[in-house]
């Protein structure tokens, strides 16, 4: 109760930082939870880690696994989660500056969050650019690589012969450099931050988990999460909270508490 009249009584500048919890009642699995998560269900390819699916040199040599997996991540196949709809309700009334997400199912933006407000640091399918190769770094349409993938396409063999390298979604594989609006800006958003709100997130991949310790010392902070996650929180002293729920039950308390109830049902309609 004290977080939700904080939020509307107080809080002007919200960040929050979201990770695929916040996709998960939308039929997307996470990457880590035993037996359901990505990882678990890339073990048909003996990868030689599970990560190993989005590393940029694995990739290079054998891109065939992520070309495989990509198509049950496609924009448009998910809705949004009363999550999403909640971000877009906090940038409706006002009270967003950003939404730094780790996710890159573009939920946000089919939600209707604004271009300006999302920071998305692992990058999503909004492009395509190839890899190595006579052309790297040439930007490609991301439904050419979609048609390319589907049924009846030319396979990513064939579209690799014909741009001069691999086609890959503008989302970061390890050994990528974060995309340059997430360093410019984060500085700046977390100082002036007045509520940071961290949902659906392990905070184990830096440098994205840090974000959460560089608001000011006064700044409130809410994990909203079903363990307790992160090194930085301090839930008996005071300025952090921890709710301990799923993140679309927890955002339909706070909204019934604020009485924003109805107007998150109408968004998520």
């Amino acid at each position: 109760a004290g977080i939700a009249e904080y939020l509307g009584s107080t809080a002007r500048r919200v960040v929050v930082m979201a990770g695929a919890g916040i996709s998960t009642s939308a039929g997307i699995p996470d990457f880590r939870s035993p037996g359901t998560g990505l990882y678990s269900k890339l073990q048909k390819y003996e990868l030689p880690r599970p990560e190993a699916i989005f590393d940029l040199k694995y990739f290079k040599r054998n891109p065939a696994p992520f070309y495989d997996l990509v198509q049950e991540l496609w924009p448009g196949l998910y809705r949004p989660t009363p999550s999403h709809w909640f971000l877009r309700l906090l940038s409706d009334r006002g009270l967003l500056l950003r939404c730094y997400t780790q996710n890159i199912d573009s939920l946000e933006s089919l939600a209707g969050l604004p271009e300006d407000k999302l920071v998305a640091a692992h990058g999503n399918f909004d492009a395509c650019h190839v890899v190595g190769g006579r052309s790297a770094g040439k930007s490609v349409p991301t439904e050419e690589l979609r048609a390319a993938l589907g049924p009846g396409g030319e396979g990513w063999q064939a579209l690799a012969e014909r741009h001069g390298g691999l086609v890959k979604p503008n989302i970061v594989f390890f050994g990528e450099n974060l995309p340059g609006r997430f360093t410019r800006l984060q500085y700046k958003d977390f100082d002036a931050c007045d509520l940071l709100i961290v949902m659906g997130t392990s905070l184990q991949v830096q440098p994205f988990a840090g974000l959460a310790e560089l608001p000011r010392q006064e700044c409130p902070r809410v994990l909203i999460n079903r363990e307790r996650v992160g090194r930085d929180f301090d839930f008996g002293g005071g300025r952090d909270v921890f709710l301990g729920t799923d993140c679309d039950a927890a955002v339909m308390e706070l909204c019934g508490l604020l009485c924003w109830r109805d107007e998150l049902l109408r968004l998520c309609a």
